[in-house]
């Protein structure tokens, strides 16, 4: 974190009070190679991910971004990728879809709003957060669908948006294909993902 921002949560930690970082903190956070979130003004810090969460991640947005630059259908971004949802919550998921018609959150410095689909690879070191904080957070600001990567047992969750927050669509593992209402045609072979 840097020297300001610490300074600033110091001081007021000392006056009893509990301290919002907000965007303009974060945007002081060090270049480190660590992933640096918001969530509800609570800075979270996660270290870079490792070489099959990486190979899981390029063979997702690989498979998504063809299909979906193909038919210009929308964008295809992956992390590391601001996505700005207010002012205290800020995150870099591993993969998201934003569709033509909601294409102008897409700014030069950031994603300014909830892409459509967010997909996250889980670590370790991030499965509480992606598995409970973000799915709340995904779902409190409107993503419409969210994908829990977990490669430890090769297995994708997949929740869709409903009244009352996500709702479970499915558990797919290696064998499985999956697809998403949001990308009408799209097909992704687990087989091709979970390859060693």
């Amino acid at each position: 974190m840097g020297g300001g921002v610490k300074m600033a949560i110091n001081t007021a930690e000392k006056k009893g009070l509990r301290v919002k970082l907000t965007y303009d903190d974060y945007v002081l956070f060090p270049d480190d190679r660590n992933k640096h979130e918001i969530i509800e003004g609570e800075h979270f810090m996660v270290p870079s991910p490792n070489t099959r969460h990486q190979m899981i991640s390029f063979a997702i947005a690989h498979l998504l971004r063809d299909f979906v630059h193909k038919k210009k259908l929308g964008k295809v971004l992956y992390a590391p990728i601001d996505v700005v949802l207010s002012a205290i919550n800020v995150v870099q998921p591993d993969i998201i879809f934003i569709s033509n018609s909601r294409s102008n959150i897409i700014t030069e410095a950031n994603i300014q709003g909830p892409p459509d689909l967010v997909i996250e690879i889980i670590s370790e070191s991030s499965r509480k957060i992606d598995k409970v904080l973000k799915k709340d957070l995904y779902a409190q600001y409107s993503v419409r669908e969210y994908w829990i990567v977990d490669p430890v047992v090769d297995v994708v969750e997949i929740f869709i948006l409903d009244e009352g927050g996500y709702k479970k669509r499915g558990e797919y593992g290696i064998g499985d294909t999956i697809d998403t209402d949001l990308i009408k045609g799209l097909t992704i072979p687990l087989n091709e993902v979970f390859e060693e």
